[in-house]
């Protein structure tokens, strides 16, 4: 068992690593030819110059002006000083109030850190029940950092009655935190959309599963459904098209060319030696041949290839998937469309708001409707067998917690590892270390599966991939490693107990099982998070591309890596903290000063790097709220299902029925602001709606919105494709133009002529004649 000297110099070497982090950030943010690194956001915004084009040789490469070097620390204050309106402002709604979980991490774990450590802690220390279980026959193995935990209370102690006080305290206290901050981003999101600027999906829903119609093609299907249901408010549509291979052609041939400018740059430098490579996998494998000429003529290859690609994806009515981007004049009456159901039969039509542009997952749009699912079941199974068979490495590493255990089994070990300085790192820093690396492919296999999974946008995406991997954590990272680790910790003790005993010394084993997530914490959470900030691998690409493949000043742009807040990987691990917290509050109190470390740092990293650094991908205002509330409710109901089965080990028989009360209440709380708070993120009320249009129409009474939207939701691969116009697709029709089609009858039913999607309603602008891009 890890005791307070392995803890510390855990928490020595943990500590040490976050402060070498953090001053090698200090000083390298400080040099000029790491500028585009560590400040990336500013570029992206063109608000900052590369300070690399003026000066010396010697100035373009190190800062030589000492006194930047005395103010190395200052990005903490600057970091901190922006405030929220204007942080929203800079890095939208979704990076602020990601930030805010942090910030209520900090609000429900402080007061508890200060009650905790003022009553539940003198009260566990106060005891010998450890001491006593160690000198009896089983020879229970603890440290001295478990004798603050429940475990060294009494078994039938009266003392138990404050802890079950103090999980109320806790449990009233965390639900009001949780009330007032939902409270808060409801309205920080209401008042976000109400103020934001016009975007295309405000006026855009998508239309999924339209029904076949032998007489008529998808988008004339589309036009006529809509002119008829929504003949007031229906403006144009632009039809989901499979551009899946084209895409990946066109993505092949990105990396061709970089390829081929890295050979000519080489090439260029020393003109004595042709470059070769391998045609084989990665250029590993294969014939050897010239690497210029390869890449040309694999360049040639693929651009014979898209173009073939493109003239069938435009032209085979094969690519039209039955679904579309429909887009309305107004607001409401998109919020109408969006919210209501649009047929008798509720399998067709489905309408759900559109994401924005840019949070569109465009592959996913080709997957059959029919087929989402049998991919849903498929993604479910294979997470299950991806849940289960991780157990067993993370029971691997439960064993390097528990050294003195694995001694009685293997003693020829005994000499080296009961060295000091081996023991403490063993049991203070490997297992968190271990675990930690185990984890790291993770979050990619989840993405994938959600990818396949067929969900339509990047927020949805990461949104299933951060619940599944807040899943995988609480299962193998936390009840696998209590288990396990408890079974491993006291296997001598089970084995030699009668079977009525061993309920008894779970309950005392499964509180010592502190120290691992301590050193977890400190792992993942100190020096991790303090990595976070280095950006070592960012650093380490951007000067391999700027050396081997950057040629022009838009090359070194590309070469900047800002990358995204990663909201699936951050998300589960401020859960995962949470749960612990939650847990290990009343039962091992001195987890809580690790957690409050981790919020503190964490809030002051992430701050800067959302400022300086991220490049936002999407804005789903803060969207993703409902689920985070959501998870912090279930770590609570667990740590108090949890405390009851505790009690029930330790003779307190009368304390189960007692605190059964608390998740009870807990569920009535969450069911509350699920109905209080939760429709503002599902919905979009039809009163903002109109508001927010009667004052734009007051402000803008001739906008071409047509014009706004027609290209909004074009699939990326055509937006910049130059022979959109020579070869049709995206074309404008006259006033004299038709929509052609076979059925005659729905012209009985459609208001006004279809002769263009937007001319079905005199609410047009006159000037506006652009025509359908369906």
């Amino acid at each position: 068992m890890a005791t307070f000297g392995d803890i510390g110099v855990a928490a020595a070497f943990n500590i040490l690593s976050a402060l070498i982090f953090l001053i090698a950030f200090a000083f390298l943010r400080l040099q000029p030819f790491n500028d585009r690194v560590y400040f990336p956001k500013w570029y992206l915004k063109g608000l900052r110059s590369s300070p690399s084009h003026s000066g010396s040789f010697v100035n373009k490469i190190v800062n030589l002006d000492w006194r930047s070097y005395i103010r190395f620390l200052n990005w903490i204050p600057d970091a901190l000083k922006m405030p929220e309106p204007e942080l929203i402002d800079h890095a939208g709604l979704d990076s602020a109030v990601y930030l805010r979980i942090y910030l209520l991490g900090l609000k429900i774990f402080v007061p508890m850190t200060l009650l905790a450590w003022a009553i539940i802690v003198p009260v566990n220390w106060t005891n010998k029940t450890l001491a006593l279980l160690s000198q009896g026959e089983a020879g229970l193995t603890y440290s001295s950092i478990d004798k603050l935990s429940i475990s060294n209370v009494p078994f039938g102690s009266p003392r138990f009655w404050t802890h079950v006080v103090m999980a109320y305290v806790f449990t009233f206290w965390t639900c009001y935190a949780l009330m007032k901050e939902y409270e808060k981003i409801a309205v920080m999101r209401l008042h976000f959309l109400a103020s934001e600027k016009r975007r295309p999906d405000q006026f855009t829903v998508l239309v999924k599963n339209v029904p076949p119609d032998p007489d008529e093609t998808v988008t004339e299907c589309v036009e006529h459904f809509f002119l008829v249901n929504h003949p007031n408010h229906y403006l144009t549509h632009q039809v989901v098209i499979n551009a899946n291979k084209l895409s990946q052609l066109v993505e092949e041939k990105k990396k061709k060319q970089n390829w081929l400018d890295y050979y000519q740059l080489k090439y260029s430098r020393n003109r004595g030696k042709r470059p070769m490579t391998k045609t084989g996998f990665l250029g590993l494998s294969g014939d050897k041949v010239d690497g210029i000429n390869y890449q040309t003529a694999e360049i040639e290859r693929l651009t014979k290839e898209i173009a073939e690609e493109r003239k069938r994806v435009k032209t085979d009515p094969k690519c039209i998937m039955p679904a579309a981007f429909v887009s309305f004049k107004t607001r409401w009456g998109a919020a109408v469309c969006a919210q209501t159901q649009q047929s008798r039969n509720p399998t067709v039509w489905l309408t759900e708001w559109a994401a924005e542009p840019r949070d569109v997952y465009w592959a996913n749009l080709a997957i059959p409707y029919v087929s989402i699912t049998i991919r849903k079941l498929i993604a479910a199974v294979a997470f299950f067998f991806l849940t289960f068979f991780f157990m067993i490495p993370v029971s691997a590493v439960q064993s390097l917690a528990n050294i003195e255990s694995i001694e009685k089994q293997l003693p020829f070990l005994t000499s080296v590892v009961e060295q000091p300085f081996i023991k403490a790192f063993i049991q203070g820093v490997l297992p968190g270390l271990a675990l930690k690396i185990f984890l790291i492919v993770l979050p990619t296999i989840l993405m994938m599966i959600a990818k396949f999974e067929g969900f339509l946008s990047i927020s949805a995406l990461e949104r299933r991939a951060a619940f599944r991997y807040y899943l995988f954590n609480f299962v193998n990272v936390f009840l696998v490693s209590i288990i396990a680790g408890s079974a491993l910790s006291q296997l001598d003790t089970f084995l030699k107990q009668s079977p009525k005993e061993i309920p008894e010394t779970i309950g005392v084993a499964i509180p010592m099982k502190a120290t691992f997530f301590i050193t977890y914490v400190m792992v993942d959470g100190w020096a991790g998070i303090a990595g976070e900030i280095l950006r070592l691998k960012p650093l380490i690409f951007f000067h391999l591309k700027n050396f081997f493949l950057v040629k022009t000043e838009k090359d070194r742009e590309e070469a900047m890596d800002p990358g995204s807040i990663g909201f699936n990987t951050g998300e589960p691990q401020i859960q995962l903290y949470f749960l612990l917290g939650l847990v290990y509050a009343v039962v091992t109190p001195v987890f809580l000063p690790f957690i409050l470390v981790f919020f503190t740092l964490a809030y002051m990293v992430f701050r800067h790097q959302i400022i300086n650094v991220y490049n936002q991908e999407y804005e789903s205002a803060a969207a993703f709220w409902p689920d985070v509330h959501a998870r912090i409710i279930y770590a609570l109901i667990f740590s108090q299902i949890m405390l009851m089965g505790l009690m029930g080990t330790k003779g307190i028989y009368e304390a189960p029925p007692v605190l059964i009360v608390l998740p009870v209440l807990t569920i009535f709380f969450h069911l509350y602001c699920k109905g209080r708070y939760q429709p503002a993120f599902v919905r979009y009320p039809l009163q903002e709606a109109m508001m927010k249009d009667t004052l734009e129409r007051t402000k803008e009474p001739n906008l071409n919105l047509k014009g706004y939207l027609q290209q909004a939701y074009i699939h990326p691969i055509f937006k910049d494709d130059e022979d959109d116009e020579d070869e049709g697709f995206s074309m404008e029709l006259d006033d004299s133009a038709t929509v052609p089609t076979k059925r005659q009858q729905s012209r009985k039913t459609t208001p006004v002529p279809s002769r263009f999607s937007g001319r079905s309603s005199p609410a047009l602008p006159e000037h506006d004649h652009e025509g359908s891009l369906s």
